[in-house]
């Protein structure tokens, strides 16, 4: 969504007469776009605008700026030089990148400039992304935006605002340009797509597995993925339309988030661990080599050694393919902060994590190692990071593949014989390339 995000931001700055740069050095404007959903990328983002002050000496005009969630969050604390130790000149919240070419002339007349006021109605739906950091392969779509489903853990609901879905037509307009412009895949974003809902003029209604074979059906060579389903909503439908369109990508990121019912209650997923069973069976069932992803919560508020072991129970029997990780941290404001205690140690947090990441591990390697053999189709996305005689894409299943390279370009499809792997990568011949 960040990533998305900046390409609008990028839109916004070009069209008011500004251009991008990837060398800091000659910026005169930095924006960092920000996440909120962990502690972690919250100091990131505070180190980094530490090591971004010194070039103020170099240009004493330099703008730098917080976008996205952070911004919204921590907006006081941003402005207050004293307390944050910094300078920071503009806050924008995520619902506020229109006004950014007004805000740019209060920051340059010396005043701070701020705008974190939520909106129950943008989706930039008008607004053509600029690709400036793309492969020109892949290119993210935004669907719809802010959240309503309220887990006690998160802070989207808070700093990205009411959930609202944005006019398919839109959508459907911006994939077919991508086509046209030479892109073959396409990732639609929404914090929760499977919500995805739009009501027409003529009481028509679009839903998200509608929607999902409108921008299939652009064409055979595009690549359709999503990101991300909320197990409570992943319909039958949805499924079905996955397994009927070849060019639909195999590939359901699924977060579970814990194993135990228990803690699901407690993080207010309103789900069990047994009804999200069930909805890996049914996409095992519909499209039987389907790959699922998740993402895991070690040492949630209150969380049990039984509770933990249902976790690790629950990912051996779901065979997830891939998974994030990440050990929880309180973010204020939330339900948690509230209601619950944060009372798990930090070193039982980071040894459950450690336990979760060993067996993804085990579990990554032997579903990489069942691909070697079979033929998989990869969309080509450039050279590999370690070695300009291979290339590297991604199949159907959302794997790396590599192989060498034989004068193929970004864009094409291959056939690739797979022939060995590691837990992460899977390594094979090309056979065909159209």
């Amino acid at each position: 969504m960040n990533f998305s995000d900046s390409e609008i931001v990028a839109s916004v700055m070009t069209e008011d007469n500004y251009s991008t740069t990837t060398n800091q050095l000659e910026a005169d404007v930095i924006f960092l776009n920000t996440c909120s959903i962990r502690d972690n990328a919250e100091q990131r983002v505070l180190n980094r605008l530490k090591q971004l002050q010194p070039l103020r000496k170099k240009n004493p005009g330099l703008i730098i700026g917080v976008l996205g969630c952070m911004a919204e969050r921590m907006k006081s604390a941003l402005l207050e030089e004293a307390e944050l130790g910094m300078r920071v000149d503009m806050v924008v919240g995520p619902d506020s990148y229109r006004d950014l070419p007004q805000l740019m002339l209060d920051a340059e007349s010396g005043h701070k400039a701020i705008n974190i006021i939520l909106s129950s109605e943008e989706t930039y739906a008008d607004i053509t992304p600029v690709r400036f950091a793309s492969n020109g392969v892949s290119a993210f779509i935004s669907i719809m935006r802010g959240c309503e489903n309220f887990c006690s853990y998160c802070v989207v609901p808070f700093t990205r605002g009411k959930e609202r879905s944005r006019d398919p037509q839109t959508i459907y307009g911006e994939a077919l340009q991508l086509f046209e412009s030479g892109y073959r895949e396409i990732t639609l974003l929404g914090q929760n797509v499977n919500s995805y809902h739009w009501e027409a003029a003529d009481d028509s209604h679009t839903t998200f597995p509608k929607l999902l074979e409108k921008i299939a059906a652009i064409s055979p060579l595009l690549r359709v993925r999503f990101a991300t389903s909320h197990p409570k909503d992943l319909s039958d439908e949805l499924i079905s339309a996955i397994a009927q369109y070849p060019n639909i990508c195999k590939a359901i990121h699924l977060p579970i988030q814990s194993g135990s019912t228990s803690v699901l209650s407690r993080m207010n997923r309103k789900y069990t661990a047994d009804s999200y069973m069930n909805r890996v069976e049914a996409i095992r069932k519909a499209i039987p080599d389907c790959a699922i992803s998740t993402d895991i919560i070690t040492g949630f508020c209150g969380e049990t050694d039984q509770e933990f072991s249902e976790t690790l129970s629950v990912m051996e029997e779901a065979r997830f393919d891939f998974a994030f990780m990440f050990k929880y941290s309180e973010r204020e404001g939330t339900l948690a902060a509230k209601k619950l205690t944060d009372d798990i140690p930090d070193e039982v947090k980071a040894d459950r994590l450690q336990q979760v990441i060993r067996l993804q591990q085990k579990l990554s390697l032997a579903s990489n190692k069942r691909d070697v053999g079979s033929l998989a189709e990869v969309l080509i996305e450039g050279h590999s990071k370690r070695s300009k005689l291979h290339v590297s894409g991604r199949s159907s299943h959302n794997k790396v593949v590599v192989f060498p390279d034989n004068g193929y370009k970004p864009g094409q499809y291959a056939m690739v014989k797979i022939t060995s792997c590691t837990a992460a990568t899977l390594i094979g011949e090309a056979i065909e390339v159209k």
